[in-house]
């Protein structure tokens, strides 16, 4: 039985992010004003095997409602499996058809599945019949410029049960690099009759406003663009309604940002990389980022940054 994707409060979605989207990071995006986070994306083998660091990535704040966790996986039975152990906890489960790094795709997990679109519908038809929450995929244009396939995977999706479509406008091939085809994403959003779910270098309120207009999806995904400036959702939410928005010192960020992670018990090589994102741009930035890496506690840290 399909379920529903709920209606989010606002248009902005923070993107689960590998080593970026932790609880205190999403708590803060959260408190900015994103419609809805994410987990990173754990693996589904990693947690029908039962792993203790797989299973502390699942930790979520109260604030965060509805919650998403993504899965990876080429298993449907494993696939299944963890849908099962996770939906007592999340109210969203999204499966990664996306994702370009080598050591998922060499799984054949991530967007490796994108070249077998059938696969796809497949594990979205078990996994809706499985669970009654939603479930979402997100996917890439395709696997290169010979070979986009979005539309026809969002089709199929569509037709197997998903609630809702995320589509990043890049190809495989491309990883980051390049530019994002916001054409594809538009059409794919004419294509189905779900929420479409659009990602790819919005970086700013005025890059969200232009997306949103142009390709008339119901949200956008912010991913790093929110990287040491989790006010973004803030500034979009206030551009959108008032046409202006203001700024927040990046120090002020990371603060409110620390508290969190000692509410939450985030391991400290976590906060370390968020100080290097959230000092970037500022004043002799690349010695203080030198400076930064090289802190072995978070005392160091905070004298290194003043706080």
């Amino acid at each position: 039985m399909k379920q529903q994707f709920p209606k989010l409060k606002g248009k902005a979605i923070l993107s689960p992010m590998a080593g970026v989207t932790d609880v205190a990071f999403r708590a803060l995006c959260k408190k900015y004003g994103a419609a809805l986070t994410c987990t990173e994306f754990v693996s589904s083998a990693a947690l029908v095997r039962k792993d203790k660091k797989t299973k502390e990535m699942l930790a979520i704040d109260k604030s965060e409602s509805p919650s998403q966790v993504q899965l990876f996986g080429n298993y449907v039975e494993e696939l299944i499996q963890a849908t099962k152990f996770l939906e007592k906890s999340f109210d969203i489960i999204d499966i990664n058809c996306g994702c370009p790094a080598w050591k998922v795709i060499k799984t054949g997990a991530g967007s490796e599945l994108l070249k077998s679109p059938k696969k796809i519908g497949e594990l979205v038809k078990q996994l809706s019949s499985a669970t009654n929450k939603p479930i979402t995929i997100k996917i890439r244009k395709g696997i290169d410029e010979k070979n986009t396939n979005a539309i026809e995977v969002a089709k199929i999706a569509e037709k197997n049960g998903a609630s809702a479509i995320a589509i990043h406008g890049r190809t495989q091939k491309q990883g980051y690099s390049g530019q994002a085809d916001w054409e594809i994403i538009k059409q794919v959003k004419q294509s189905v009759k779900i929420p479409v779910i659009g990602n790819g270098d919005v970086f700013t309120p005025e890059d969200f406003k232009k997306r949103l207009e142009e390709s008339r999806v119901d949200y956008i995904l912010i991913a790093r663009g929110a990287m040491g400036n989790p006010y973004i959702f803030k500034q979009i939410n206030d551009y959108l309604k008032t046409g202006k928005y203001d700024s927040k010192p990046k120090i002020d960020q990371f603060k409110e940002y620390l508290k969190l992670a000692k509410k939450h018990k985030v391991n400290f090589k976590q906060i370390k990389n968020h100080s290097i994102s959230f000092t970037k741009g500022e004043q002799s930035a690349a010695k203080l980022r030198k400076e930064l890496s090289q802190t072995k506690t978070l005392e160091e840290l905070k004298n290194i940054l003043g706080i």
